[in-house]
């Protein structure tokens, strides 16, 4: 393996794309990230855990965020101007994944990883997707949630992270021509999901 491969992914809430994630990290022997980027970028900014947990739900909202500007900047930027505590908790992810991907090979679901490592020299991005009866069985059999209200809180979540990615990175949530590979899992399956990005790597001699 390459030194320092890291596989981004974003996904549809509800497509297994952090089942897929987890699986990919265990077969190719790398570290998994996801929430322990929350709990580093906490640490990192001094904001509590459950403010970034709650920031991609706030986007569902893009009144909340309209009154901030798009533009990117670097993680000190807000350690020399006062900006809003949204920017603030998303710089201190951004210096985490940069940190992490600069330390070793890894996996990385969500956080706008594939946006903020485009410029990484090994960094395949992939986004999964799947249908909307197989997103709903998922969140029922893998998620506490009441199964009448399922439907909507997918749209909510999706709402939330297209609103976030788009407000903090200007670009569209889920384009494929940010991705290397976009995966349909209703039609992959999560180890035929696996197999198609272990083989996109190896084409590539990533792996």
């Amino acid at each position: 393996m390459n030194n320092k491969l890291v596989v981004a992914i974003s996904r549809e809430f509800g497509s297994g794309g952090r089942l897929i994630g987890e699986k990919l990290a265990a077969d190719l022997g790398i570290p998994f990230y996801d929430r322990e980027i929350i709990e580093l970028a906490a640490k990192k900014s001094g904001l509590s855990t459950d403010f970034f947990e709650q920031l991609e739900e706030r986007a569902s909202s893009s009144f909340l965020f309209n009154l901030v500007t798009t533009a990117y900047a670097s993680p000190s930027f807000f350690s020399q101007y006062d900006i809003p505590i949204s920017h603030k908790a998303f710089y201190a992810q951004v210096s985490v994944i940069q940190e992490l991907a600069d330390s070793g090979s890894c996996v990385i679901v969500g956080r706008c990883a594939d946006y903020i490592l485009r410029d990484h020299p090994n960094c395949a991005k992939i986004f999964v997707y799947a249908s909307r009866e197989d997103r709903l069985k998922r969140v029922v059999d893998h998620y506490d949630y009441d199964s009448e209200a399922i439907d909507e809180k997918i749209s909510k979540i999706d709402k939330g992270r297209a609103n976030y990615y788009k407000h903090f990175t200007n670009e569209s949530w889920g384009s494929a021509h940010a991705h290397d590979l976009c995966i349909n899992s209703s039609f992959a399956g999560i180890d035929g999901s696996v197999t198609l990005i272990k083989t996109l790597l190896q084409v590539n001699g990533m792996i």
